[in-house]
Parts: C-alpha cells; structure tokens; sequence
C-alpha cells in the first residue's frame, strides 16, 4: 500500500494512479493525510480491500502534472525524532565514537515539506543527508525488539538538511535549530506499508545532485541502531503515537565532512533515493 499528499488531499496509489481517499472510501476517510494515522488499522484493512476489489481499477485518478503540490506524506506529526551517528561510516568521518545510546534530536514541525518543493537557503552552510523515516501507525509504549515493527504505520524518504554554523555553535550545539529552518526536512513522495518490503531492515539509500555526483550512497543494514532497536529504546522513554516521524541517520558523504568542504548552492536540485519506496527531489533556491 502506498499513499501520499496531493494538493492538500489524502490519496492512494491505484492500479491506474492516484485515487482520492475520501471519494473511494465514499466518505469513510477524510482528505486529511494526517488523520490516516490516528486510524491506521481501519485505514489500512481499508485499502487493502479496496484495491483488490474491482472499483479501484474503475476509479477515476487525480491529476499529478503541472502545478500539483506534493505536501509531506505525515503533514502534522505531533513528534518528530531524529538521530545522529547511526552509520559506522558517517561517524568514521565525523571523526567521533561510536555512541552506545542512540543520538536522538528533533527537527520543528514547521521545516517539513514535500517532493519537489523549492528549498530557501538561508545563511550558512547548508549539508545534506538523506535519511530513511519511519512512520509510527499506534500508539507505542515499551515496545521490545520483537514487536517494534507491529507499530510502524510505513517507510518514507527524508532529508536531514543542516545548516552547519548554527547547528555547532556552542558550547552546547544547536542540532534541532540547525536542522529546522523552513523546509529543511523534505519528506516523500510516498508513503510505503511494511509489508511491501522482503527485508525493511536492509534497503540501499543515497542522494545526488540531478546531473552530477552521487554524493551519498550505502544500505540502512549498515546502521549502529536499526529501527527495531531504535523503537525499544525511544519508546523505552516516550510514548510514539501515530503519524510520528523517526529520521533514522545518515551514512556517509555529507558536505562537511569532505576535503574540500561542499554545501548545497542556489539552483541545486538534491535527489534522493530509497529502495522500494522512490525518489524525493527538491531544489535550492537563494535566500
């Protein structure tokens, strides 16, 4: 099952394009992406039974050309957590330990934004770092390892757009500040269920610049905390409810940690991949 945010309006991939939630369900959901979540079992026994029934295919699709706004697939997450130095290779060249707790942060509500969506740069030195998210679908309290999973609503792309002056200055860094201005955290297109995935746990991710170099590339096998582990150990401390984000990490490749230093510049397009789930492109424009 896979369903996004097109023009303000929840949708579902059909077998000819996108459906409009509200208008399959004939009323039975609404067009907020947002309240999917907070009824995600029904939502999704929903869909499932409606796209094996003839009406999908006789459905009529939205529109996806020019002009539509594609809005992040979870456009209001009470939580959003996110962490740092999970991939052995990016805290090799950030030069750092490898943590035994996972390095958790936020980033604001108001930096999320969706496919295609032009990004303002603000002052500074902006990085990139494409993240695999996952969205949680219950709520969640303790859950162990072997239950981490039941509570994910779906996977999505993400990008973890930092601005590296202010997220380390100090003496206390300024993460969450840093990686919070306005559309510093792009988000979709789509959002994937679990069980379109042979292995959740083991999907390539990377990002490149559109016409040049792949800037990041590695597989979320290769996180220090995978996302059952990162349930445990969040959970273990807040209760996740539905529709809350977790940015699990970024491997290597970012801009700082290269010799020379590179940042985004206006007229940049980013685009980042996730296997099995698609490609997010945003582009940069001057402040």
């Amino acid at each position: 099952m896979r369903l996004a945010h097109l023009d303000g309006r929840l949708v579902i991939k059909g077998p000819n394009g996108y459906l409009d939630a509200e208008e399959a369900s004939r009323g039975r959901f609404g067009p907020d992406a947002q309240a999917a979540y907070a009824d995600w079992e029904a939502f999704a026994s929903w869909t499932r039974e409606f796209l094996a029934s003839p009406d999908a295919a006789a459905a009529p699709p939205v529109g996806t050309g020019t002009g539509t706004v594609w809005g992040p697939p979870v456009p209001r997450p009470a939580q959003i957590f996110a962490v740092g130095l999970n991939y052995l290779d990016h805290i090799t060249e950030s030069k750092l330990d490898v943590p035994t707790e996972p390095a958790v942060f936020t980033k604001f509500r108001t930096s999320l934004t969706g496919h295609e969506a032009a990004v303002t740069l603000p002052e500074g030195l902006v990085d990139w770092e494409a993240e695999l998210v996952a969205v949680m679908g219950r709520h969640c309290h303790h859950a162990t390892r072997e239950t981490a999973w039941s509570y994910v609503a779906g996977l999505t792309v993400g990008q973890d757009l930092s601005e590296r002056r202010l997220q380390l200055t100090g003496p206390a860094p300024q993460f969450s500040l840093g990686k919070s201005y306005p559309g510093f955290a792009p988000l979709g297109p789509e959002l994937v269920s679990t069980d379109e995935f042979t292995n959740p746990d083991d999907l390539e991710l990377g990002c490149r610049l559109e016409g040049g170099e792949v800037l990041q590339k590695s597989r979320t096998s290769e996180m220090v905390f995978d996302i059952p582990e990162l349930i445990t150990r969040l959970s273990a401390v807040c209760p996740l409810e539905p529709g809350d984000l977790i940015f699990t990490g970024t491997p290597a490749g970012v801009g700082g940690a290269r010799t020379p230093q590179k940042f985004l510049a206006p007229g940049d397009v980013l685009v980042t991949w996730i296997e099995g789930i698609g490609t997010l492109r945003n582009s940069m424009l001057a402040p």
